[in-house]
């Protein structure tokens, strides 16, 4: 399904038990009719990582998240499409991925066109370039979150690497006797 661009935002909101979907068109355009647009039954939520409000700016190439704990995270969308957990990008049996080749990505690959809810756990956004295979869960969105304070709280937990670029070993206390 081709989503056509258009000049307004996209948004999608928490509203109460059920979620309103993303703008489809133009503004005097009709909402699409869908069966889950109302108030829907949910099941409670295995996590604690839920978006109260997840905005899309296409004019500034944002994507806004306040989430429910308080926090806002806001990723430009370059940054975001180098985040594509698919296959194809990430890879998968053992091969790399696209984004392994480090490509330069055109202005296209990083046009965000649509965006979708996948279920109660993830957003699935449409890029320039036909790509739309990626599902981005919110517990990796708030964990890679790139705001000052959720960075250096990654840096600070994160292991300690040696120059070569892989894990330093850290002795357990027998091997230190």
């Amino acid at each position: 399904m081709l989503a056509r661009p258009c000049a307004r935002p996209t948004r999608i909101r928490r509203a109460g038990p059920g979620w309103a979907g993303p703008a489809t068109g133009p503004p005097g355009d009709p909402p699409t009719a869908s069966p889950y647009n109302g108030a829907v039954s949910q099941a409670p939520s295995l996590s604690p990582v839920v978006p109260t409000r997840i905005h899309a700016d296409r004019a500034a190439a944002t994507l806004e998240i306040d989430w429910q704990d308080g926090h806002r995270t806001t990723y430009d969308f370059e940054p975001l499409r180098w985040l594509c957990p698919c296959a194809f990008c990430r890879g998968e049996a053992g091969l790399p991925g696209w984004l392994d080749s480090r490509p330069t990505l055109s202005p296209e690959q990083t046009r965000m066109i649509d965006i979708q809810l996948v279920g109660n756990y993830a957003v699935a956004p449409s890029w320039g370039d036909g790509h739309h295979t990626g599902y981005y869960t919110f517990a990796v969105l708030r964990d890679r979150c790139p705001c000052a304070d959720c960075t250096a709280r990654r840096a600070q937990s994160a292991p300690a690497a040696n120059p070569s670029g892989h894990l330093a070993h850290t002795p357990t206390a027998e091997e230190t006797q």
